[in-house]
């Protein structure tokens, strides 16, 4: 059984047990956090749209971080402009725990 979220502006095709990370939620370790967007949910048939409007899927988590930090270098030529800002997205890692659909 597997399902599609969407969080953070983003889709993630999640089965039971998986662990994924996502856009930072703002929640501690342990907590619990339901996903009500889901866009489909598979059992052996595949539920999309409207037939998986009332499914949820139950997930909890397990840790925050920060991303790799990738550098941002502007530059203009002829002008002796340049700029180096680095920078490190927040995520959080969840463990899926349940898929009502």
């Amino acid at each position: 059984m597997y399902a599609i979220i969407a969080t953070g502006g983003k889709q993630y095709k999640v089965s039971e047990g998986d662990i994924i990370t996502i856009e930072k939620l703002g929640l501690e370790a342990g907590e619990k956090v339901t996903f009500d967007d889901v866009l489909a949910v598979s059992d052996g048939s595949l539920k999309v749209g409207a037939d998986a409007s009332n499914a949820t899927v139950e997930a909890s988590v397990v840790a925050n971080g920060r991303g790799k930090k990738i550098i941002v270098y502007k530059y203009k030529r002829k002008t002796g402009y340049h700029k180096k800002n680095g920078h490190r997205q927040s995520f959080t890692k969840v463990k899926i725990e349940k898929i009502n659909g």
